[in-house]
């Protein structure tokens, strides 16, 4: 029986008893789950966010909602709700220098890495050159330093004079 269905379909005698055996495998599993089974046990649960929604947008726009909610402000609501914790870092920012301020032949590391988009390696590059090739007798040439091309120099440019 094997071999003329072998010849017909073009599998070899062992393809056709696995995919045989495949078959009744599927076949009762199937026979399981809709006869002895019965229903599905697992039941799929939805819940509706719409109210923890609707309670953040009207604590966001200023609205009670609850007491204990109305009371702690904006940021801890949403802090509960997205379960954030308090920060343990403090957030630093660049004070800007005013412009024209830096001279270029004779800032230190320190006054140059206070300019944004220059950092210790930069400003490295820029003491190392200034000793190399003496006082620089322009702005532009900071463009011969390593690591500073146009964009980055433009960026910065405005911080930045010569004597």
């Amino acid at each position: 029986m094997f071999k003329k269905l072998s010849l017909k379909i073009g599998f070899t005698e062992t393809e056709i008893k696995v995919l045989l055996f495949l078959l009744a495998i599927f076949l009762a599993g199937l026979a399981y789950t809709k006869f002895i089974k019965g229903e599905d046990s697992t039941k799929y649960k939805e819940f509706d966010y719409s109210k923890e929604e609707a309670s953040l947008l009207k604590s966001e726009q200023g609205d009670s909602v609850e007491e204990g909610l109305a009371s702690e402000g904006k940021d801890s609501v949403r802090r509960q709700v997205l379960e954030l914790k308090d920060r343990p870092y403090e957030v630093k920012s660049k004070k800007l220098p005013a412009e024209k301020s830096i001279d270029l032949n004779t800032a230190s590391k320190e006054e140059l890495m206070k300019i944004s988009g220059i950092g210790e390696k930069t400003a490295e590059n820029i003491l190392s050159y200034r000793e190399k090739t003496g006082k620089f007798k322009n702005t532009e040439e900071l463009m011969n330093v390593k690591g500073i091309g146009e964009a980055k120099y433009a960026k910065f440019k405005k911080y930045l004079f010569v004597k």
